[in-house]
């Protein structure tokens, strides 16, 4: 069917182009959305209120909060029994002679296997409470009819209220935590120097601070304590992390209303007036439709280019203030992955062998570390935003769109998610071997601290985090390709294409009409849309299969 006009970009209103007798049974476009309302307010839930999701990650809090109460026990026995610089001696010990003392280098492998897996356990703990603490983010925002995307930035997006759980000034003390909890990692493993019965040998062990990991455990347990207040002060609709289940969530609670004649409208043209559209062969990018991409995109390319800079100023202290060195010796070492004997870096002492001295040397990781962590974090907005866009184009292919999503699926099978999962704590341990803390301890009492910072290391972690950003700039330049208009989680973009809610969905081309053609979704195959046709559609049906997705 040809077009018989042109769509206009223009202010629109659906009774200025739509002739009464050009959608049967239509005769007032008010009808149709009193009748959308009523539709809904008669409905019983027919969302997936996602309670296996709920258990998943209340599972995985209180996981969190064992491993965090175990560390605040060790931590306090190991302050009781040694001081604020006591440390807990473990069983990796090696045994050398008195000559090579000043020489640790056997247990350093062994050391950074561990600091690796300390991160991957941080990651662990930390993405459900991440979970939890954004999904009651979601439903506040929802409430105060402020959330228009199914992922928000949970540390940068507050609620109303200063008091408030998921409030700006929790959502800042949240964030503070996140940033101890990895910079924690870097600290607390350290070595420990006891001489032997005889006295001509020395016994080198590797040793857990006992600050260190009382301060990880409360910054663990405090995250999880913010989480659980922000869900207990909220309703949470759904605990789904489809947006398909929130947007229905939405509608079913009337806190969400259809706008009709939209069928064919993306997410970019949610500030244009709307109106009948043609089908575009392709969709735009995340980076085109999201307002907070394009500025992880370019602070994920700042973390780069702050990091060059980090090793160039390291480069220059290095050669220009002998005294800074590590090594006397001037000739810049080969690469390698992890320190070598005879590394191009500098170090520093901190002051002090107290509380004050453990304050400086968190002082000192968190200011640097604090812009991965953040960086990781706001990078969590991308995968989530492509993997709603995802689910949502599984619409047109033949085995439909599968509403319903099981939580830990969407994170190990969708390839973005999973490479930001590997990278989190990856990243982290990197930056632990580029900005090293030599808490030496003798005798399970620590003796100094040393600051050390490898050049080459540095590179390395620049190089990795360039790969990072490369990956995440071309996720998020990436444009789908079909007549399908992208949403990108958009929940309102969601609510006015999705006119029929099933357990499986497609969408496609539903009917002809004069002058304008309809798409939307269906529980049966759809035909392609006809790309030479001007949509306009006009209503949304929500059919009647009460509690399909209950839990």
């Amino acid at each position: 069917m040809a077009a018989s006009s042109t769509p206009t970009e223009q202010t629109w209103h659906p009774r200025s182009l739509l002739p009464y007798d050009a959608l049967p049974h239509c005769q007032d476009f008010d009808l149709i959305i009193s009748d959308a309302k009523s539709t809904v307010e008669s409905r019983t839930d027919f969302y997936d209120r996602s309670l296996a999701s709920r258990r998943y990650a209340l599972v995985g809090v209180a996981c969190s909060s064992i491993i965090s109460c175990s560390c605040i026990i060790a931590g306090i026995i190991t302050l009781a029994r040694q001081g604020v610089s006591g440390v807990m001696v473990t069983n990796i010990v090696s045994v050398e002679p008195m000559s090579a003392m000043i020489q640790i280098t056997q247990l350093d492998l062994q050391r950074e296997l561990l600091a690796l897996i300390l991160n991957l356990i941080i990651t662990l703990c930390t993405e459900p409470i991440g979970f939890v603490h954004g999904i009651s983010l979601r439903s506040a925002l929802a409430s105060e009819s402020r959330l228009h995307f199914n992922t928000n930035l949970r540390l940068l997006t507050a609620a109303r209220g200063w008091y408030n759980p998921n409030g700006a000034l929790l959502n800042g003390i949240m964030a503070i935590l996140l940033i101890i909890s990895y910079t924690s990692s870097s600290v607390v493993l350290c070595y420990n120097f006891s001489l032997a019965s005889d006295g001509s040998d020395i016994a080198v062990s590797i040793a857990i601070a006992g600050l260190p990991l009382l301060s990880l455990g409360v910054a663990l347990l405090l995250q999880v304590m913010i989480a659980l207040s922000g869900m207990w002060a909220v309703k949470i609709l759904t605990w789904s992390s489809s947006p398909f289940d929130l947007t229905a969530a939405l509608v079913h609670h009337a806190q969400l209303t259809p706008v009709t004649f939209r069928c064919m409208r993306c997410v970019s043209d949610r500030d244009v007036d709307g109106g009948p559209a043609k089908p575009s062969e392709t969709q735009p990018s995340a980076w085109q439709a999201h307002p907070s991409i394009q500025r992880i995109v370019i602070s994920l390319w700042g973390l780069v280019a702050a990091c060059a800079g980090w090793a160039a100023l390291i480069m220059y202290i290095w050669d220009k203030h002998a005294s800074a060195r590590m090594t006397t010796n001037p000739a810049l070492p080969m690469w390698s992955f992890f320190p070598n004997g005879n590394p191009s870096a500098i170090a520093y002492t901190i002051p002090g062998l107290n509380v004050q001295g453990w304050i400086l040397i968190f002082v000192n990781l968190a200011v640097v570390q604090a812009p991965l962590t953040l960086g990781l974090h706001y990078s969590e907005l991308i995968a989530n935003v492509i993997r709603d866009e995802r689910q949502w184009r599984c619409a047109t292919r033949r085995k439909g769109l599968q509403v319903a999503t099981n939580p830990l699926k969407s994170i190990f099978t969708h390839p973005v998610s999973l490479v930001l999962f590997l990278a989190k704590p990856f990243l982290h341990w990197m930056f632990g071997l580029s900005f090293f803390v030599d808490d030496l301890a003798g005798d399970e009492i620590v003796e100094s601290f040393s600051v050390g910072i490898y050049t080459a290391q540095i590179w390395n972690l620049c190089i990795a985090l360039a790969i990072f950003a490369c990956f995440f700039t071309l996720v998020a330049l990436r444009r789908p390709r079909g007549p399908q208009p992208a949403t990108y989680g958009h929940i309102q973009t969601l609510a006015n294409l999705v006119d029929e809610w099933s357990p499986v969905m497609w969408w496609g081309h539903k009917q002809d009409q004069i002058p304008y053609c309809h798409a939307g979704t269906s529980d049966h195959l759809l035909p392609d849309v006809k790309m030479d046709c001007v949509y306009a559609g006009f209503r949304c049906r929500v059919p009647a299969f009460e509690n399909t997705f209950l839990d």
